[in-house]
């Protein structure tokens, strides 16, 4: 068993681990109760589990708690709130982008990290971005309308 100190959503946390290898994403989910990122394929391949560590989308389901102990890890929970929602969270409400909504987590903190690095992303460079998420029901069409309201400056 082991003590790590982490950064989660802003706040010092403290967690215990088995192996200091377990998945970031178990730890989240587990032990901080977080309801976001989702455990999808555990394969880094759909996306559904995605964080940010130091600003950069990472799939949490294959990087070691061990690895991230210095870094800033953001939930899909830490960008904003029910009554004052991160322009991303905003763009995707406005557009009705999801119908199931399990993968959210994967496109919201997807498109946060697209639209920092490229505030005017182009067509190329916003489905480069999304490249690797997967969406069973659907909803990719209005996805891509909510990132676009925002690289246009429609939000």
């Amino acid at each position: 068993m082991a003590e790590m100190s982490l950064r989660v959503n802003g706040r010092a946390v403290v967690v215990t681990v088995d192996d200091e290898n377990t998945p970031l994403l178990y730890v989240l989910r587990d032990q901080l109760e977080l309801k976001n990122p989702r455990f999808g394929c555990g394969l880094a391949q759909c996306g559904a589990c995605t964080v940010h560590v130091d600003g950069a989308p990472r799939r949490s389901c294959v990087v070691p708690v061990s690895a991230v102990r210095d870094a800033e890890i953001t939930t899909l929970e830490g960008l904003g709130t029910p009554d004052r929602p991160h322009p991303v969270q905003q763009a995707f409400i406005d557009e009705q982008a999801f119908f199931c909504g399990y993968c959210l987590n994967g496109w919201v903190m997807t498109a946060v990290a697209l639209v920092r690095q490229h505030p005017r992303a182009t067509e190329a460079q916003i489905r480069a971005a999304f490249a690797g998420l997967i969406c069973r029901c659907g909803s990719h069409m209005a996805i891509l309308r909510a990132v676009r309201r925002l690289t246009a400056g429609l939000s």
